[in-house]
């Protein structure tokens, strides 16, 4: 279909928890669709629906994997495993670009949610694909990764997006 633009922190959309998927129609096979199409080019590994200005319960994914590229969808998903092993280093977000900041993340997650035929996926993650698994579910709650900071980056972090050209200001 298309890649669609990516609504910036600042937008309500990014702050509200998303609805669950209900209808499983042509509708939502677009939906799918445009968020596999926006979320493959190069730099980007995952992006939930709300980014896009969908406030629905979906997100797309692409890591790089031992065999090229994991590229998938789950729809209504939700995390039913994390790993008390933890990895910290650098994250960003499509929707707060160029701001990357420390952030802690279980090293293992488990999501459970469904296809477009309303049947059940469970997609298993390590690395970065736990990262981006953990980091999507947090947009369909309303919560952007700034919210797991220090409180000092936090500061730090929302000062830069206030000051940057991207900020979304109603």
């Amino acid at each position: 279909m298309a890649v669609r633009d990516i609504r910036y922190f600042g937008d309500p959309v990014l702050m509200s928890r998303a609805d669950p998927v209900t209808r499983f129609d042509r509708n939502l096979e677009a939906l799918i669709t445009d968020l596999l199409d926006t979320v493959k080019p190069d730099g980007r590994a995952g992006l939930a629906a709300p980014q896009i200005g969908v406030g629905l319960r979906a997100f797309s994914y692409d890591v790089p994997s031992e065999n090229g590229r994991r590229l998938g969808y789950v729809i209504n998903p939700e995390i039913v495993e994390l790993s008390e092993e933890t990895q910290d280093s650098d994250e960003g977000c499509l929707s707060v670009p160029g701001l990357w900041y420390p952030t802690v993340r279980a090293r293992e997650a488990v999501v459970r949610g469904v296809d477009l035929r309303n049947e059940p996926v469970i997609v298993r993650g390590t690395g970065l694909l736990a990262r981006c698994l953990q980091h999507e579910t947090d947009h369909l709650n309303g919560k952007l990764y700034l919210s797991r900071l220090t409180p000092e980056l936090r500061r730090k972090a929302l000062r830069a997006a206030r000051e940057s050209e991207w900020f979304w200001a109603s």
